[in-house]
């Protein structure tokens, strides 16, 4: 039995340096398993031996779901099932410009209607004045008017 066969290095794990030292610590494990493991009865070797098979096969199905998971995620809810965008999700998607739009709608008439209300203010100052609007037009009367009486 040997253990340098199945071990496989950590070459692309780390980066630089320190992926080199933990191969290096990964290759002196395993040569010193190795050298222990000649020294074990039969049956406990077959045992490590079926321990080791059980845990790659584990670890084997473990990096499969975890390349599954981001391949389903950006695929969709819908099309995870097998199924293409439906009628639900088409609607959903397009709701929140429709909410968009209807806000800037809202927006706009609510703006619209300050403004008006500023002018009706303002025209409603000059009619109750007694001055003549032309009053206001006159550069010597806003000069008057700035002035202290």
């Amino acid at each position: 039995m040997s253990y340098i066969n199945t071990f496989r290095g950590t070459a692309g794990v780390g980066s630089g340096e320190a992926g080199q030292a933990q191969d290096r610590f990964g290759r002196r494990i395993a040569i010193r398993l190795e050298q222990g493991s000649q020294e074990l009865p039969h049956d406990i070797s077959e045992r490590l031996r079926a321990a080791r098979v059980r845990a790659i096969s584990q670890r084997k199905r473990e990096a499969g779901v975890a390349m599954a998971l981001p391949q389903l995620a950006a695929a969709g809810i819908g099309q995870q099932f097998g199924q293409g965008p439906g009628l639900w999700s088409r609607l959903a998607s397009g709701l929140p410009v429709l909410v968009l739009a209807a806000g800037l709608v809202c927006i706009q008439a609510l703006e619209a209607d300050r403004r008006a209300n500023e002018v009706a203010e303002v025209d409603a100052a000059l009619l109750a004045d007694d001055l003549p609007p032309e009053a206001y037009a006159d550069a010597g009367f806003v000069q008057f008017l700035k002035s202290d009486r």
